[in-house]
């Protein structure tokens, strides 16, 4: 194998299969990426099993071949090469000769043999969906999925087309995040995608009007962003059932400054973060939102004009999960539907009903 590219090409080629490289396999070759250098295109893949990536760029490829190179050590080669054409080529005892004008590194490679195969996936395609409004729905709902095993499911992001829409859902049993967007689409989809490997998708979707391809099958997803696709498997099990979680009733509706209740809510959260709850309480009357905690370290107080509809009410919350919600959402007014001090509070935007965040209180003794 040898093959001559630009290293700004080729490093960006590397970080972008690197995402799928984790480390942690008790599989050697999976720490590595695979190289094939074949028609004047260079393929790298990184894989996990559970994640496989596979961008494409072009070269000058003088000998076809393949290889397997470690993942860190190839991407810390190029990184600190000088901006200039690299000469990548295979010699004898498993070597690989890495020269930028006067630079030269060798390092050895696995074979390609031990490489493990993608998974076959027939591109029948599904969907499309512009790379910016994926990227977009992806962030809004991502940060609510589990972090721990109890519950694998929960780990992953519910992708769901039906009526037309496509929506996105995650939830951890303490809040649920639901972001939905039009899609001209006919077919009925509900998949779940683990957290881990869409957040990885993210980085590699761009805020553009590009679409990305998006096909399933009965236990993977693919996304083809064209130079560059993205294989995850699927999570196996029933999501939980959202939308008998979600209430649609409610006995008062607060609209308010999204950065202005915000900003309330962290300052008043920086005394709270002493407890193993970050509470902040919100009492709700006459138009005025007062925000509190306390802890051992102090106490804070802050005080909001808000338009309300309804009955007064106390109500807490662990302060990290309202951030959450108000710092993804884009709105400048937001709408926050409470019913009880123990019913959860749904939070949407005050125009474009395109996403829902739901996030339960924490039960306290008011004084």
């Amino acid at each position: 194998m040898k093959f001559i590219c630009g290293k700004s090409t080729l490093q960006e080629a590397v970080g972008v299969a690197q995402k799928a490289v984790t480390g942690k396999s008790t599989m050697n070759i999976l720490e590595g990426i695979l190289i094939i250098a074949k028609e004047n295109e260079i393929t790298l893949i990184g894989s996990d099993i559970d994640l496989s990536i596979e961008t494409k760029i072009k070269a000058e490829v003088i000998e076809e071949g393949r290889a397997v190179l470690d993942s860190k050590l190839f991407g810390e080669i190029i990184k600190k090469l000088p901006n200039d054409e690299v000469e990548i080529t295979t010699g004898d005892n498993n070597s690989v000769e890495i020269i930028c004008q006067k630079s030269k590194a060798v390092l050895k490679y696995m074979s390609a043999d031990d490489f493990p195969s993608l998974p076959s996936i027939d591109e029948n395609m599904l969907f499309s969906i512009p790379q910016g409004i994926l990227k977009n729905m992806i962030r809004g709902t991502i940060f609510a999925t589990a972090q721990d095993e109890i519950r694998p499911i929960l780990t992953g992001v519910l992708f769901e087309v039906k009526n037309g829409r496509l929506n996105l859902v995650a939830l951890d049993g303490l809040r649920l995040a639901l972001k939905s967007e039009a899609l001209e689409n006919d077919n009925t989809i509900s998949s779940v995608i683990p957290g881990k490997s869409l957040g990885e998708v993210a980085k590699i979707l761009e805020d553009s009007e590009e679409n990305v391809n998006i096909t399933f099958t009965a236990n993977h997803i693919l996304f083809n962003l064209g130079k560059t696709k993205v294989i995850s498997r699927l999570l196996e099990g029933d999501f939980i059932k959202y939308d008998s979680i979600i209430p649609y009733e409610y006995n008062l509706k607060v609209i308010a400054k999204r950065d202005e209740l915000l900003d309330c809510i962290e300052r008043a959260s920086l005394m709270a973060k002493e407890g193993n709850t970050n509470l902040v309480k919100l009492d709700i009357k006459d138009d005025i939102i007062v925000i509190t905690s306390d802890s051992q370290l102090g106490k804070a107080r802050e005080e909001l004009n808000i338009i309300m509809q309804g009955e007064p009410l106390q109500i807490a919350f662990n302060a990290k999960f309202l951030i959450d919600a108000f710092k993804i959402m884009e709105e400048e007014e937001i709408i926050l539907e409470l019913s009880s001090s123990v019913s959860p509070c749904i939070v949407k935007n005050r125009n474009n009903d395109n996403c829902t965040y739901l996030v339960l209180p924490v039960r306290f003794l008011s004084n």
